[in-house]
Formats: C-alpha cells, sequence, structure tokens
C-alpha cells in the first residue's frame, strides 16, 4: 500500500486553511503532517482538527514553518503573498514540495517566485478550481479559433473582502485569451474604463472587477462579435473547489521530480 502524503497546511486558522484541512482528514491518500499560523497567532497550539470543525488529529497549529518542512512533504499555501514567497524560500531550502494558491504577488515578489519554483517540486496556479482550469483551456482554444474579429472582453466578481483587483484568475484569463490570440497580455490589457476613452481598439483585452457581498468567484469571459457573441463562465458555489484541486495538486505533485508546475500538468490538459 502507498504510503499516505505528508501534508503541511498554511494559513491553517483561514477559511480556506480550514476547508483544507478537513479535506486532509477525509482523505485516505494524505495526512495532516502540520497546520501553520503567523507567528504569536491566536490558534498557535489549538488542534488542526477541532479547528476545522472535524474530530480532533492530534496535530497542534504551529508558527514554525521551517521546522515541519521536509523532503516527503508536499505544503498546501493560501496565505497572503509575502508570507508566501517566505514559504516556497524554506520549501525550496528544505526540498520540501509547496503548492500555492495565494495571488496578489507584486512585480518584485513575482521575480522570487520564478528564481525559486524550478529549485524544488512546485505548483503555483491563481486558481486552483479543476473547472477554472478547464476554463482557461477553453479561452485559449476560444480565442485562436474566433480570432481578431471576436473582442475579448472579462468580468468578476469576488466578496467585499478580497483586497486585490482585478482577480489572479481574471488575470490568467486574459492570458489565456492573449495566447490564442498571440498578443503580449501587459500590452493589450485594459483595466477597466472611465470617462470619455474613445472606442476601443482592436487590440484590447478588457477586465472589470466587482466586488460585493459575500460572492465566491464568478469569472466570464465574453467574445463579443459582428451579429453574435459567445460567453464562457465558471461560478464556485463555495471555496471547497479551490480546496479540492489544491488538494489533488498536493497529491500529484508527491510523485513528481523538482520543477515549476501548473495546474494544466496536474490535470493532464
Amino acid at each position: 500500500m502507498t504510503a499516505a502524503v505528508p501534508i503541511i497546511v498554511c494559513g491553517a486558522a483561514g477559511r480556506m486553511g480550514r476547508t483544507i484541512t478537513a479535506l486532509v482528514a477525509a482523505e485516505s491518500r494524505a495526512r495532516l503532517h502540520a497546520a501553520i499560523e503567523a507567528h504569536g497567532h491566536v490558534t498557535v497550539g489549538q488542534d488542526a482538527g477541532t479547528l476545522a470543525g472535524v474530530s480532533a488529529l492530534g496535530v497542534p497549529v504551529s508558527d514554525d514553518y521551517a521546522a515541519a518542512a521536509a523532503p516527503g512533504t508536499v505544503t498546501l499555501d493560501f496565505t497572503a503573498a509575502p508570507a508566501a514567497v517566505a514559504h516556497l524560500r524554506v520549501a525550496a531550502d528544505a526540498g520540501a514540495g509547496i503548492v500555492i494558491g495565494t495571488t496578489g504577488f507584486s512585480a518584485a515578489e513575482t521575480r522570487e517566485l520564478d528564481a525559486l519554483a524550478a529549485r524544488t517540486r512546485c505548483v503555483i496556479a491563481a486558481n486552483m478550481s479543476v473547472g477554472i482550469n478547464v476554463l482557461l483551456m477553453l479561452v485559449e482554444q476560444a480565442a485562436r479559433v474566433l480570432g481578431p474579429g471576436f473582442d475579448a472582453e472579462i468580468v468578476e466578481i469576488h466578496h467585499r473582502l478580497k483586497v486585490d483587483s482585478p482577480s489572479g484568475t481574471a488575470l490568467a484569463l486574459g492570458h489565456a485569451a492573449a495566447t490564442g490570440l498571440r498578443r503580449d497580455f501587459d500590452a493589450s490589457k485594459r483595466l477597466a474604463r472611465e470617462g470619455i476613452v474613445g472606442a476601443r481598439s482592436d487590440s484590447e483585452i478588457g477586465i472589470v472587477a466587482l466586488r460585493g457581498g459575500d460572492v465566491v468567484g464568478d469569472h466570464t469571459v465574453v467574445f463579443a462579435g459582428m451579429g453574435e457573441r459567445v460567453e464562457l463562465t465558471h461560478r464556485a458555489h463555495s471555496r471547497d473547489c479551490l480546496a479540492r484541486g489544491a488538494v489533488r495538486a498536493g497529491l500529484w505533485l508527491a510523485g513528481q521530480a523538482p520543477s515549476r508546475y501548473s495546474m494544466r500538468d496536474v490535470l493532464g490538459l
């Protein structure tokens, strides 16, 4: 019988961390190795299973990630961007696998991620949802087939507490559309519009971000042509889809060679 993958959950007290902990507890192919929170967090010392709303797991929340990271472990990280970069540094030094679902990285943080990621087994994805990653593939294919005669626009809505805008997923969808259209996304993106901005250019890929209520996350990519329109939409009903994708990525990553991977690799797309 294959040994269960030892999983470390970073951000264990957060909504995603608690959901992931509960899923790991129910997954026969995994076991909770450690649960990590920020130094001095009020939950340090509490049982991670109890915190997640399941039975006690005998794993107390810790603030020492370096002590937990080891070559055979896989970390699932949904923390703030600076913390995720710091965890990747530790994982790379320890030879530990790590799955990062955090978004909102600065340009400098992104460069450091890129430099560190290849030093260990690593999956970095703007969205861990299996459905979203299928959508990314479909958007790239649709953009390629529909061509420049269809204007690509993206609309996303998230809960009122989300701090980054537009979402990392919306940006990933923009990159997918740009790839299909053979464009440079950074040169083509148009983040919202205000005032007298003139007619839309043929090269634009527009993104509009909405914030309100408790919306987990909806993303729609619109390809608007002359006389017709194609819309591709994904709606997350709960954070479970993100957590399930992260656990799936962690189980897959355990058997891979050191390298940087994407959810496309995980799903074989």
